[in-house]
């Protein structure tokens, strides 16, 4: 006869518990305003991708997992035990075990509500295509959320107040999102963040919801990605079960021992990583420039170009004396942007160079334009120095546009469009002297 009024309690306390959430205000900047930011940040960095925000769905689902479970729910548990919420608690005819599920059920059901919200905004504004295996996706989120929701249960223990929250939490927060391949894609960091990377949650929690965006097999081959969660989770759940309070004040217990116990996962999971070959470099996808074709490149035309004395986009001529321009014809040599791994977006960057010096209408514009042709007629093979012109002229919103190079004696910062229009002209005009189309 107790156990209907016994569940009745329980949900009453779960409801309650999704009021209260939903009335602290710190929890709601940190469960929904801040995936907010991240997505439209992201969306402006990655806005000539196509599909907008496709490849970068994991990392964006990971920020607001890793936000609602590690800020948001440590910050409620801790602002109702400092109002002694959770000492009533402890009075009422529901067993323990009741009222910490149905803290994180609540939490589960706010950080899925977030993750929606965010998806269906990254379609409405950018038009990022759903899930194409939302089964596998709803698994991933479970595994994720509870690794993270493990870890925010920790943080709450190990919290005095609301802002040891904050600080705690950020001790977590900051690492994933600098070197651990959340904020920034594994492919960028360099090797030995790669490695660190692979002792850290975040970077699991990326490589098993990226797949359910745009992987043909979902979580096929992510075992051990599932399993890394699952035991990172658990040893910060169990680490905070020991070391949780109930009233604000109490003691606890040996802190660091628990904290050392859940770390120990972290170091664990990364070393059976390393072992079995799992941490291997992750390299970058090679650029869009490489998908020219040749059939692409012989289909541009070069009719309606401005002279190369007019006002618009002038080329020095080609006997232009080496001397006469000797010293920055130096520095365009060895600067960095012209020389990045990526063949593509160095030929993009040092066409940029010309157009800012145009744009600028600096007095060496002309001079730029012609030294910009010598090094990519020098330093790149023809082939991927035609593919990589004939990219900017196609897609003049891919790869990234530089606006300006103190470096190079150019410190006014024209507008990106304009740079990328005005790059297109100059690719154009590079294009057709490496073609013979146009006189040189």
């Amino acid at each position: 006869m107790t156990a209907l009024p016994a569940l009745n309690g329980c949900i009453r306390h779960f409801l309650l518990t999704i009021y209260l959430n939903f009335r602290n205000s710190q929890g709601m900047v940190y469960g929904y305003l801040v995936p907010i930011i991240f997505l439209l940040a992201f969306g402006s960095v990655f806005r000539a991708d196509n599909p907008p925000l496709l490849a970068q769905m994991g990392q964006i689902m990971t920020i607001t997992i890793l936000g609602g479970a590690c800020f948001g729910l440590p910050t409620a548990l801790v602002a109702e035990r400092e109002q002694g919420i959770w000492r009533r608690y402890r009075l009422l005819p529901i067993p323990t075990p009741w009222l910490v599920f149905n803290a994180m059920l609540a939490r589960v059901l706010i950080v899925a509500s977030s993750v929606l919200v965010q998806i269906a905004l990254a379609r409405a504004i950018f038009g990022t295509p759903f899930p194409s295996h939302p089964g596998a996706a709803t698994l991933a989120f479970l595994f994720v959320t509870a690794a993270f929701l493990g870890i925010g249960w920790l943080i709450a223990a190990l919290a005095d107040n609301v802002p040891a929250v904050q600080a705690l939490g950020q001790c977590i927060f900051l690492p994933m999102i600098m070197i651990g391949g959340v904020g920034v894609p594994l492919a960028v960091l360099p090797l030995w963040a790669q490695r660190i990377a692979g002792f850290m949650p975040g970077r699991y929690a990326v490589e098993v919801l990226q797949p359910c965006f745009n992987a043909l097999n979902g979580l096929h081959d992510s075992g051990f990605r599932l399993g890394a969660l699952a035991v990172i989770g658990l040893a910060a759940g169990v680490s905070g079960t020991k070391l949780f309070r109930w009233e604000a004040g109490q003691r606890m217990g040996s802190a660091r021992w628990w904290v050392a116990a859940a770390l120990t996962s972290w170091a664990a999971v990364g070393a059976i990583a390393w072992e079995t070959g799992r941490l291997k470099p992750v390299l970058a996808e090679a650029g869009a420039w490489t998908n020219i074709t040749e059939a692409q490149i012989a289909e541009i035309g070069f009719d309606g170009l401005p002279s190369d004395n007019d006002i618009v986009a002038p080329l020095a001529p080609p006997t232009l004396d080496p001397a006469q321009t000797k010293g920055l014809a130096g520095k365009l040599a060895v600067w960095p942007q012209a020389k990045l791994d990526d063949s593509g977006q160095s030929i993009r960057n040092l066409v940029s160079i010309a157009a800012v010096a145009d744009l600028c209408a600096d007095p060496r514009e002309s001079e730029f334009a012609r030294l910009v042709f010598r090094q990519i007629n020098s330093r790149f093979e023809a082939a991927v120095a035609r593919q990589a012109l004939a990219w900017i002229i196609l897609n003049p919103e891919d790869g990234q546009a530089v606006t300006k190079a103190p470096e190079l004696g150019l410190f006014r910062h024209p507008p990106e469009r304009l740079v990328r229009q005005r790059s297109v002209i100059y690719a154009e005009k590079y294009l057709g002297r490496l073609l013979g189309k146009i006189p040189d």
